[in-house]
């Protein structure tokens, strides 16, 4: 199983936790929108650690904020399937293209 579906599978697997042992079941509890604020939060991170040119921190920054996705994804009822089918479907179409797309 690949690390990230790993990591999915994990996450589903202690979100029914007990709070006071569990991260994850602690996320939970206090729900979605308190799992988007930490994603955001561990996103921040990485952009201070890239600013500042620290890649020990920004592979570490990196780490937490794709922990925090796949909370957020868990909760959502989505996978890593589901964004790598996304990232398919955009294989081969300019950004730009991509992007003005999402506007209209």
């Amino acid at each position: 199983m690949e690390r990230f579906d790993q990591l999915l599978a994990t996450i589903i697997q202690r979100r029914s936790g007990d709070p006071a042992t569990s991260y994850v079941a602690k996320l939970t509890a206090k729900g979605r929108a308190k799992m988007a604020q930490k994603l955001g939060e561990e996103a921040v991170e990485v952009v201070i650690a890239a600013m500042s040119d620290d890649k020990p921190g920004m592979v570490s920054e990196s780490a937490d904020l794709m922990f925090h996705l796949a909370v957020l994804l868990a909760d959502a009822g989505l996978s890593f399937d589901d964004v790598r089918a996304e990232l398919e479907r955009r294989e081969g179409v300019s950004g730009v293209e991509e992007k003005a797309k999402r506007s209209t």
